[in-house]
């Protein structure tokens, strides 16, 4: 009989470790505080050959406080959700509101460019079309030859 081992633990290393399940960013960055903004939830849908993107942001003032823009071929929505009541504050709060600064990013086709974008905003969600996003994306068949 001979000894078989079929999972064998590498030394400890929580670095390592975090990285693989939280993925590509440094370790490091995991210790540090948390910031105390927030991040909107968003969703895409296709619709026709466009790309619709839609993020929760009531209570967002999108004229002053939302940017959206391309960078290095992402479409990036970056702002602040204000806490206009913050000194009124004093004793005990029950916040379940979150506050402070958001970034979300999302990969564009490289066909893209700022002209196929627009942007609306109404009953707490802003909306972005991103015209053609998935024109002529179908997959196209290659053949195999032997």
């Amino acid at each position: 009989m001979s000894n078989l081992a079929l999972w064998s633990r590498p030394a400890w290393d929580t670095e390592r470790w975090l990285r693989d399940f939280f993925g590509p960013a440094a370790a490091t960055d995991w210790f540090k505080p948390v910031s105390s903004g927030f991040s909107p939830a968003a969703e895409i849908v296709k619709d026709g050959d466009d790309a619709v993107v839609r993020l929760e942001l009531p209570g967002v003032d999108v004229e002053k406080d939302v940017n959206v823009e391309i960078e290095n071929g992402r479409l990036v929505v970056h702002g602040e959700h204000r806490d206009e009541h913050a000194e009124e504050q004093n004793g005990r709060t029950l916040r379940e509101i979150r506050y402070g600064a958001f970034r979300r990013s999302f990969q564009l086709p490289t066909h893209v460019t700022a002209d196929a974008i627009t942007a609306s905003y109404d009953a707490g969600v802003l909306t972005v079309r991103v015209a053609g996003a998935y024109a002529g994306s179908q997959p196209q068949r290659i053949a195999i030859t032997k």
